[in-house]
């Protein structure tokens, strides 16, 4: 996703000035795909010269109102139907997993632990955004709703798997596979 893509599905649901979008933004998409206000402006600098915003009103102290242009909604359209996410290539957490076995079994629990920890942190703040957040029937509110649902489930699953991976650790495998990579590690005499 990018953030032209997040500028124009925010402008499909209504126009709004730049501090508008700003507070959609931290209000439904800042979880999903954080910007901050110099960049949001900048982007509809850029969607403007490109055609896919226009300046629909102007009032008070240079205040403008941004609309999507017929242009924007086909590039909204195209990159929500036609381009396949990327998806995460790569995890900074997972690739630490992989090589655990170079900890002792305790660093290693302790480790999958904080991760638990963190993932029931994150959870907690979705719920907490799903209980305070006044959804309606709009555009943003009915799918920021089910994106919300994604975050909250895959958080749950990661404190689970976490759990999970922690007890693991004491599996025969586990200490077997442990007692192999210490064993390698030792310094060898000549």
């Amino acid at each position: 996703m990018s953030l032209r893509h997040a500028v124009l599905g925010l402008l499909a649901e209504a126009p709004a000035s730049g501090y508008d979008l700003m507070k959609t933004f931290n209000a439904s998409l800042a979880n999903v795909w954080p910007a901050t206000q110099s960049q949001v402006y900048g982007e509809l600098t850029k969607l403007t010269a490109a055609g896919m915003v226009t300046v629909a009103a102007e009032g008070p102290r240079g205040r403008k109102e941004y609309a999507i242009t017929e242009e924007g909604l086909g590039e909204l359209r195209h990159w929500l139907t036609d381009v396949e996410p990327a998806g995460h290539a790569r995890h900074d957490g997972l690739l630490r997993v992989f090589f655990l076995g170079v900890l002792t079994p305790l660093e290693a629990r302790a480790y999958l632990l904080q991760r638990a920890e963190a993932a029931a942190g994150d959870h907690a703040g979705l719920v907490e955004i799903d209980e305070t957040t006044p959804w309606d029937d709009d555009m943003i509110s009915v799918y920021g709703r089910i994106a919300l649902e994604y975050g909250l489930r895959q958080s749950a699953m990661q404190e689970e798997w976490a759990h999970w991976a922690a007890e693991e650790i004491n599996s025969a495998k586990a200490r077997n596979a442990a007692e192999g990579t210490r064993g390698r590690q030792q310094p060898h005499a000549e």
